[in-house]
This record gives C-alpha cells, structure tokens and sequence, in this order.
C-alpha cells in the first residue's frame, strides 16, 4: 500500500510562473497540470495547511524566467495569497542560495508535498535534495509537466517519457510518487 502525506504537510510549489508558458520550451505533457495543482491548493487552504510558493529569478538575459518582465509573474492558478511565502532562487533546486531548508526546520516542517515544474529540472533537484536532507518527500506526478526533449546522443524523446523517467529516478529512493487524489484523500 502506498503510504500518503500525512495530514498538515506543506506544499512546495516550484516555478509555477507565466514564463513556463513560452512557445520556446517545445512540446509539453500533462496539460491537466495546473488544474490538478489549482485542486491542491484550494485542498491546502480549505484544511488552513502551510503553501509555500518557490519562483525562479533568472539572472540569465534570455530566460523566460528573468525578473522584471511580464513572464516572470506567477501562473493564475498558483497565485500566492498574501501570508504564504515565497521563497526566491537562482539555481535549479530551491535549496540553493537560499534559506529553505532552515526556515522548514524552524517551523518544524519535516513533510513536503512537491508539485511544479519542469519535472526532470527544478522539480527534480529540489526534491532529490529534499529526500537527501531528511524530509519526508511526496511528489505529486500529475501536478507536474515537462517537455520532450533529445539525449546527448540526439535522439528525441516526448515529453511523457521524460516525465516517466524522472518519476522513476526519484519514486523510493528520495520521495514517494503520488497522484492528486492521493494527496487530497482523507485520512
């Protein structure tokens, strides 16, 4: 049986920004993403658990994810109210360059619910970090996307394979895959 967050696990939400949203990132899976994640977040605000919103602040000149430009706000369906932290980054993996992992242990968070994008990037560096620094990591696979992309050898692979694969590297060894339902289900 597949164990479940419990009950008040914070929800990390990665990246969930309007630049994602550019023509440039190609062909993307999971188009149900965001109304899966607009699901857990009403879930999380109804019960009153913690949402913490990580946004990308891109130094590079060509990002999509660039500070200071229309792309750069977050997507309508993960608005951040106000009270719920935002927590900045500049690296893949929301444990770099900032104070995340020390503002989590002094509110004595230790479950993490994970959702965003990209799958096989940001969401999977902070997750892996998350399982590495001991927290009790879930990542939620339809609340998150990627788009296809071609190895180092130059083969193409879709956007759902890449997703499949990156879920596969992280389900059991640095977090639990789950589904929405999952997370929203009573216990």
């Amino acid at each position: 049986m597949k164990t479940l967050p419990p009950p008040g696990a914070l929800l990390l939400l990665i990246d969930l920004q309007k630049a994602i949203d550019d023509p440039s990132w190609g062909e993307r899976n999971n188009p149900a993403a965001e109304a899966n994640i607009a699901h857990l977040l009403a879930h999380w605000r109804a019960q009153s658990w913690p949402v913490w919103h990580v946004r990308h602040d891109s130094v590079s000149l060509h990002s999509t994810y660039r500070a200071g430009q229309p792309l750069h706000a977050f997507k309508p369906e993960a608005e951040p109210l106000p009270g719920e932290p935002i927590i900045a980054k500049q690296t893949n993996s929301a444990f770099i360059g900032t104070d995340l992992d020390a503002l989590l242990l002094a509110a004595g968070f230790r479950a993490l619910v994970i959702a965003g994008v990209i799958t096989n990037n940001s969401v999977e560096a902070t997750v892996r970090m998350a399982g590495n620094l001991g927290f009790n990591t879930y990542l939620v696979e339809d609340g998150c996307f990627t788009f296809g992309r071609k190895d180092w050898t130059g083969k193409y692979h879709p956007a759902d394979d890449v997703h499949a694969m990156s879920l596969a590297n992280l389900d059991g060894e640095y977090c639990t895959v789950i589904t929405t339902a999952d997370a929203v289900t009573e216990r």
